[in-house]
């Protein structure tokens, strides 16, 4: 495939925007080559800027669950934008956002919209401060939960991609206040809350983690985080972003069968756009200004156009739940056809998969944790990588992310793309 213009626009972006990109992992850095510059997309295809067309296997990190270009959430979107793209006011679709979510997720009686899934998160853990009045916070090494100060120990996502171990500009009193644990290890859990009693406020997790690739929780490791959280009155915080009405209508929480706290959500709620909340019970929630004391404002937050391309997106989604069969389906027949062609191969590696979310680690060993997804192969990966994108597939450029499908894929889709692995794999 030619990618001259990709090449010319990635020449270009790198004089006025930083390594050329707006997010780094776009950049490529640890797979090598130029990033592809898109144009367009339709159902499950990505046309780049030379024309090539890609089947997707990103769906814009999760949101386009339905597949690009879906016409009834483009329509609502060009409809809406007619009356104007932002009020700073309050708005009906709000309202009708508000009781969306808190009919479709169990354990969730209220909601506050913010403008990206760092931002609820952000204000999910600060909520859970406030409300108890503790400092220090549990995450997980290998989970990210966005960009804010917090969040950027031990973090996957960029950072285990482009190999960044320590933040500059991160303070050494909120690395302090930052404890972390190996993924799907409760005793490490239990020695941290032992060495801190009655300072940790809140415990926050991807209760499917999709930032080191798709790795699954182990069975019991969320239910011993409830029972903790229960008995030290420490807040538990599902970090939904990924995973909320992706696996389920009702997110992880009922995939799983575990109840949080607070939620914080993002991608799938935004039908595409940029949009984040985060919820929980009411006697937490009833702690946030202007009700409560803890503070957290947006001026863009509920944004119009954003509301409505989430209520189509997830009226689509409550409307339809066979649509949550299907993806699981399609995601089963693509894990069985790689399976079939990397042991043809023999070629160490292990699929983890959970609902429509899949990834490759190239490891002789289970991927349970941050550790163990490191020690595959990178190497390995990028000429999978590659390979791939050769002959038209697009997967995330990292070996860190989990892949995302959509509703829009084919059987000849999700065929070719096995038919494809063959080719890659040499």
């Amino acid at each position: 495939m030619e990618i001259n213009k990709s090449k010319e626009l990635f020449s270009r972006a790198q004089k006025t925007i930083p390594g050329g990109v707006n997010s780094p992992v776009r950049a490529f850095r640890s797979v090598g080559g130029t990033p592809l510059f898109i144009k367009k997309a339709k159902d499950s295809y990505l046309y780049d800027a030379d024309g090539n067309k890609y089947i997707d296997y990103i769906a814009s990190w999760g949101p386009m669950i339905l597949g690009h270009a879906h016409e009834e959430v483009t329509r609502a979107i060009q409809e809406r934008a007619a009356l104007s793209t932002s009020y700073g006011a309050p708005t009906e679709l709000e309202i009708e956002m508000a009781e969306l979510i808190t009919g479709m997720v169990p354990n969730v009686d209220m909601i506050r919209m913010v403008n990206s899934g760092t931002e609820a998160c952000m204000s999910a853990v600060r909520l859970a401060r406030g409300f108890t009045g503790k400092n220090k916070v549990i995450k997980f090494e290998g989970h990210y939960h966005g960009h804010a100060d917090a969040f950027l120990v031990k973090a996957g996502s960029g950072l285990a991609t482009l190999s960044i171990q320590n933040v500059p500009g991160i303070t050494s009193g909120v690395s302090q206040d930052t404890l972390t644990a190996p993924f799907n290890n409760l005793p490490a859990v239990e020695e941290l809350v032992k060495k801190y009693p009655g300072e940790i406020a809140a415990i926050i997790v991807e209760p499917v983690a999709g930032n080191m690739g798709c790795v699954p929780p182990e069975k019991g490791f969320l239910e011993s985080l409830r029972t903790i959280c229960d008995r030290e009155k420490i807040i538990l915080i599902f970090d939904e972003v990924m995973t909320g009405f992706r696996l389920a209508p009702g997110g992880a929480q009922e995939k799983l069968g575990i109840r949080a706290d607070l939620v914080t959500y993002g991608k799938v709620i935004g039908g595409g756009l940029p949009v984040g909340a985060f919820g929980g019970r009411r006697e937490i929630m009833e702690h946030i200004a202007p009700l409560g004391k803890v503070y957290q404002a947006g001026t863009l937050s509920g944004n119009p156009i954003a509301m409505i391309a989430g209520i189509t997106t997830l009226k689509i989604l409550k409307e339809n739940p066979s649509i949550y069969r299907e993806l699981d389906e399609k995601t089963s027949h693509l894990h069985e056809g790689l399976d079939i062609v990397l042991k043809k191969k023999n070629i160490p590696c292990v699929i983890n998969r959970v609902g429509s979310m899949i990834s490759l680690h190239f490891t002789n060993h289970p991927v349970k944790d941050f550790e163990t997804a490191s020690l595959a192969s990178m190497e390995k990966f990028n000429q999978f990588f590659h390979g791939m994108l050769e002959q038209g597939i697009y997967l995330p450029p990292s070996a860190y992310e989990s892949w995302f499908l959509n509703n829009a894929l084919s059987t000849r889709d999700l065929d070719e793309t096995i038919d494809a692995a063959q080719f890659a794999l040499g």
